[in-house]
């Protein structure tokens, strides 16, 4: 399958979904909460490799495997974008391991 971690086009930054992996270690917490910590840790890291900032966060979509997971994680989206306040969407849905419980998507525009 063909895959980007981000495609920038212009002034645009769009990165793929992330999930909660810590990719120093390969290792996948079981907390969601920190997951999502390391969801947005990777797109961080890939947004600013690519010359953008999370500032630049103009939409996100959020999917999680269970609603009941919403209460966990929502004091680290806050955390991470609660300044930025970027569209945002949230689905429940399955991943493809069983392991994932969240997958953040976001793009971002430096206009």
């Amino acid at each position: 399958m063909g895959y980007s971690r981000a495609v920038v086009k212009g002034d645009w930054c769009f990165v793929s979904g992330v999930t909660g992996y810590d990719y120093a270690t390969m290792a996948m917490p079981d907390d969601p909460a920190q997951q999502a910590r390391n969801c947005f840790a990777t797109i961080f890291s890939v947004l600013d490799q690519a010359g953008f900032a999370p500032a630049d966060i103009v939409r996100v979509q959020y999917t999680v495997t269970d609603a009941a997971l919403v209460q966990a994680i929502t004091p680290v989206l806050g955390e991470a974008l609660g300044e930025i306040r970027p569209a945002a969407t949230m689905v429940v849905a399955g991943l493809i391991r069983p392991e994932m419980k969240i997958e953040i998507e976001v793009t971002a525009f430096r206009g």
